[in-house]
């Protein structure tokens, strides 16, 4: 009878490093290709970013390491920060099964019609006091009316009176002809749309509009001289294979800003139950965005915190971009932990940091008072 080796931890140890190893050896001459592609501004193959996408959880802190060149090279060490204000709330006739703001959420958020000019400068001055350089105007509904196109229009020119400098970033949904010139005339900079997901999975999340409409609108705020802003919602459901048709379905756009958002399971929602991402998946679709758009913004949007939770400072190595302070209908992270988390990262703030002296944020030593306390 013959006497199996026995093994010791030791040897199962060694054994596990040789594979890992033996991966990452095998997987460096790839990735340092896709870097020098993108480092060249070229287009990665789309094997290449598929494999990336499936690579093991293990190695993802060598692609973010080595996709991390890619946007030092282009950004160096700055995070630009964008606030955001929800102009109007709820009450939009559009079936996305993501939205707590569709038609058919039974989420408790608040609902109203478009906030008064006032509103728009109060938040303006919020978000340089926070070092914020844009601000993104948001409102729920298919598309503006008239009227709110006037409305929007107001509120932007009364901002851009007492700050010139401030970077205006309208969201209104579907445009018509003529209302992505009017926001530009008004002091509009970008128009943000987002694509979300692909084509083939799109009726899957809405049935109200298509996907061929997003991408229209995004075209005629591009056409009528507003800096396009595109991008996606990640942990829908959708495939390796969609997220990919998304990416380069961007790329055809070729906008100027990529918001890369992961899904907040709010709920009353459709998708409340759906909580499938993990941190590591989080930072590989980040990495194969930065590959596909090395040199364009690429920003860290809604559901970061949910999503990459303790791992959120590895995107910062990989976007140059992220909101600080609360999303459409949730709350974000606080704005003192944001700012503490970039420069403890070693980044700087686009544009100078805040305005304002925020309050700190350290860690607060408390003694135990019991054995179990």
């Amino acid at each position: 009878m013959s006497i199996l080796p026995a093994f010791t931890p030791m040897d199962v140890y060694e054994k596990k490093r040789e594979y890992y190893n033996c991966m990452n050896a095998a997987s460096k001459k790839r990735l340092a290709e896709l870097v020098k592609q993108a480092m060249e501004v070229r287009e990665p193959n789309r094997n290449d970013l598929a494999w990336l996408l499936t690579t093991p959880d293990l190695d993802t802190l060598e692609i973010v390491s080595a996709v991390g060149q890619v946007r030092k090279k282009f950004f160096g060490t700055r995070v630009k920060m964008n606030f955001l204000l929800n102009i109007q709330s709820g009450l939009c006739p559009e079936d996305c099964n993501y939205c707590s703001q569709a038609r058919g959420s039974e989420a408790p958020i608040p609902k109203y019609s478009m906030v008064e000019k006032s509103t728009f400068c109060d938040a303006a001055t919020m978000a340089r006091d926070v070092g914020a350089t844009r601000l993104c105007l948001v409102a729920s509904g298919r598309g503006p009316n008239d009227r709110e196109i006037r409305k929007v229009a107001e509120g932007v020119e009364a901002v851009k009176k007492i700050d010139p400098s401030l970077e205006i970033c309208a969201c209104l949904g579907l445009l018509g002809e003529g209302q992505a010139e009017q926001l530009q005339e008004a002091g509009v900079f970008a128009y943000n749309h987002n694509l979300n997901t692909s084509e083939n999975f799109y009726g899957d999340i809405c049935s109200t509009h298509t996907f061929s409409d997003r991408k229209k609108t995004v075209e005629l705020a591009k056409e009528e001289g507003l800096s396009p802003c595109s991008g996606a919602l990640f942990g829908m459901g959708e495939t390796n294979e969609d997220i990919l048709d998304t990416c380069y379905a961007l790329k055809g756009l070729n906008p100027d800003s990529v918001p890369i958002n992961f899904l907040i399971p709010i709920t009353g929602t459709p998708l409340s139950s759906l909580n499938e991402l993990t941190p590591q998946k989080c930072l590989r679709i980040l990495s194969v965005f930065r590959l596909m758009f090395p040199d364009r913004e690429v920003r860290i949007a809604g559901g970061r915190e949910v999503h990459l939770r303790a791992m959120q400072p590895l995107g910062l190595h990989l976007a140059n971009s992220i909101f600080i302070g609360d999303y459409l209908t949730t709350k974000g992270q606080s704005i003192e932990t944001d700012l503490e988390m970039i420069k403890d990262a070693g980044f700087e703030i686009e544009g100078g940091g805040p305005k304002k002296q925020q309050s700190p944020n350290g860690l607060e030593i408390r003694l135990k008072q019991s054995v179990l306390d």
